[in-house]
Parts: structure tokens; C-alpha cells; sequence
């Protein structure tokens, strides 16, 4: 079903296409938070603040995560139930999403002490921000349920959409909590990686929300709200997610960072990637030894030794390998558990990042 049949708009609007409407409600919900009901004088600096937050940090990425919730929902509904104010309500929740992420990613590059990301200095990095960006990330997680009490409180699904982004948040939270105590900062522990905490901290820090959680909305919005459905919907989005996150370890190491927009520094960071992992499983002691003395230092010469490691793994075939066979499994759980669920819906995340780059 393309983009601009039956969307769900008028006039000139119809003729656009889901990312540009999409962003182009951006626009209208970031003037509804900074000019709505906090329009008092003394609140002035704070609300440029808010809008100044939220430009920088909420719109840059591929907007895949939001964009999901309105193409979800146009395989789960017919045209004709697609309402303009349904559409309208999809883009909201999507840019909700979208919020949730950039309140994870701005806390996340504290903590990493990262440089950019999406092509820009992380927003701590901005001079006169440093760890004000903190509360700054607060703010961008309340301005989630604001929006979602402003444009949805009359709807059915509201409270499902309440406890579902709680749920999610406090999921991500706990896969963050896994990440970082499984590798602290100055503590070169090589013994906690294994593949089985690699992939619950995959499981709960990224998959969650980044797959999990826009179909979920957009079931919930098409009224479908039986657990077992959406059940059937997160044993695929979970594998989905988990090779993701595989795709973007790879890339932190392999991609170009003109490309991803960021420079990795998962081997300085001493996080426990899918490469380190997979690459302890196949070394040789003489190997083991090398990546000991080398993994989780920040100096040029140790990367450099860990990265010809990895390539002297041949650590790119394994992966490829992984893909092909991770698109397989895939196509199996989508057979099984998605009887009553629109297989495309499943298949559109998949085309998005199979083969992905950035």
C-alpha cells in the first residue's frame, strides 16, 4: 500500500508522503510544548531552553523507530478507518518515540563520554551544556507524556500507551544497568563477556524500544490488545532487535564514520559487543592474550591492535554469516507467530535494516 493512497489527509497534504509528514508535525508538536500552556513571561528562557533541546537532539536520526508507528498502523487498518486525526495521532506517537530515544542517546554519550553523534557533538559536548545535559534529558522524557496526555487522552488506547512506554523505559534502563556493570569503567574483565549476557543486555537495552515498542503503539492504536498478539509480535521483533544491535556493533568498528554519522569507541569503552564476544569464542590463547593487554584502552596503538585482531578473525565473514542466517530465522518466526498479524509489517522493519550501512 503506498504512502500517499487513502493517507488519511486532505487537500494539498495528500499528496505527501509519510516522512514528510512526518516531519513536518515535528515542527507543530515542539511549538505545542514551548508555546502551549507554559506560555507565562517568567518561563521565557526556559522554554527558548526547551526548544533549543529538543531541535538539537530530537530530529537528526533515520527516524525509523517513529516512522514504524504510521506505517505499522496503515497494514493493520484499511484506508477507509484511516482518519485524518488517526494519521495525526500516529505522527504524534512516533515523534514520542523518537523522544524516548534522544532521552536514552543524550544520557548514554555522558556516560560513554562519546563525541558525536548523528553527525554533530554529542549535546553535552556544547559549549555551556556539559552536565546541565542531564536535566536536559529529563526534560526531553517528560515531554513525551505531555504530548501523549494532549493528544490522546480521549482515546481508548491512552492507558495502554502509558504503561507501555513505562514498561519499555524501565526495560531499556535495566539493559543499560546490565551494560555498564558487566563492563565498569578502568575494570578489563574479559570472563563477563558471554554470548548470554551479551544478548539479555541487547535484548532489554535496544530491542525493546527500538522494535518492540512502535508496533506495539500501532496495535494498540488498531485496537488489537490481546496479550497473545502481542506476544507473537515481540518473538520476532526481539530477534529483529538483537541483530540490530549486532549490525551496529559491527558497524561501530567497520563502518565509515562519515557514513554512521558517529566514531566508535566501543573497543575503547570496553563494551561488551557483539565482536569481543564472538571473537572469544574462536581465538587462540595467543589471541586472548593480545586482546587482554589491548581491550578497553583508549590510546591509538591498543585500538589498532584490537581492530587487525578482529580483521585476522576474519571477524566481517562472521558476520555476513550471522546476517544471512539471522534473516533465515527471521522468516521462520514471521511464519510461525504471525498467523493473524500483517506479515508486511514485519517485513518493512526487516528491508529497513538488513544490509543497512549507518
Amino acid at each position: 500500500m503506498g504512502d500517499t493512497v487513502c493517507n488519511g489527509t486532505h487537500s494539498k497534504k495528500a499528496l505527501l508522503s509519510d516522512p514528510q509528514l512526518f516531519d513536518a508535525k515535528f515542527e507543530e508538536l515542539v511549538a505545542e510544548l514551548t508555546e502551549g500552556d507554559l506560555q507565562y513571561p517568567e518561563l521565557a528562557d526556559f522554554l527558548n531552553r526547551l526548544r533549543e533541546i529538543l531541535n538539537y537532539n530530537v530530529p537528526g536520526g533515520k527516524k525509523n523507530r517513529g516512522l514504524s508507528v504510521i506505517g505499522s498502523l496503515r497494514e493493520l487498518l484499511p484506508p477507509c478507518q484511516l482518519s485524518q486525526d488517526t494519521v495525526q495521532k500516529a505522527l504524534v506517537v512516533g515523534w514520542c518515540i523518537e523522544m524516548l530515544q534522544a532521552f536514552f542517546l543524550m544520557a548514554d554519550d555522558i556516560m560513554d563520554a562519546s563525541v558525536t553523534r548523528r553527525g554533530q557533538p554529542c549535546w553535552y559536548k556544547r559549549d555551556g551544556i556539559g552536565l546541565d545535559a542531564i536535566n536536559d534529558s529529563f526534560l526531553v522524557e517528560s515531554s513525551i507524556y505531555r504530548l501523549l496526555r494532549r493528544q490522546c487522552r480521549d482515546q481508548p488506547y491512552y492507558v495502554h500507551l502509558l504503561e507501555l512506554f513505562n514498561e519499555v523505559t524501565f526495560q531499556t534502563e535495566l539493559g543499560q544497568t546490565l551494560d555498564l556493570i558487566t563492563a565498569p569503567p578502568g575494570q578489563i574483565d574479559l570472563n563477563r563477556f558471554t554470548m548470554e549476557r551479551y544478548k539479555t543486555i541487547v535484548k532489554y537495552k535496544t530491542a525493546f524500544y527500538s522494535f518492540y515498542l512502535p508496533v506495539a503503539s500501532a496495535m494498540y492504536m488498531a485496537g488489537i490488545d490481546s496479550e497473545e498478539e502481542h506476544n507473537n509480535a515481540k518473538h520476532i521483533l526481539l530477534e529483529m532487535g538483537e541483530f540490530f544491535q549486532i549490525q551496529d556493533d559491527f558497524l561501530d568498528c567497520f563502518g565509515d564514520p562519515a557514513v554512521t554519522g558517529k566514531i566508535g569507541t566501543d573497543i575503547q569503552d570496553n563494551k561488551c559487543s557483539w565482536l569481543v564476544v564472538k571473537a572469544l569464542e574462536v581465538m587462540t590463547p595467543e589471541q586472548r592474550s593480545v586482546l587482554e593487554a589491548c581491550y578497553g584502552r583508549k590510546d591509538e596503538a591498543s585500538v589498532a591492535k584490537v581492530k587487525e585482531l578482529y580483521n585476522a578473525l576474519q571477524m566481517p565473514m562472521l558476520y555476513n554469516t550471522y546476517e544471512e542466517e539471522s534473516y533465515q530465522r527471521l522468516q521462520k518466526l514471521i511464519a510461525q507467530h504471525a498467523q493473524n498479524l500483517p506479515h508486511s509489517i514485519f517485513l518493512n522493519f526487516a528491508k529497513k535494516i538488513y544490509k543497512r550501512n549507518k
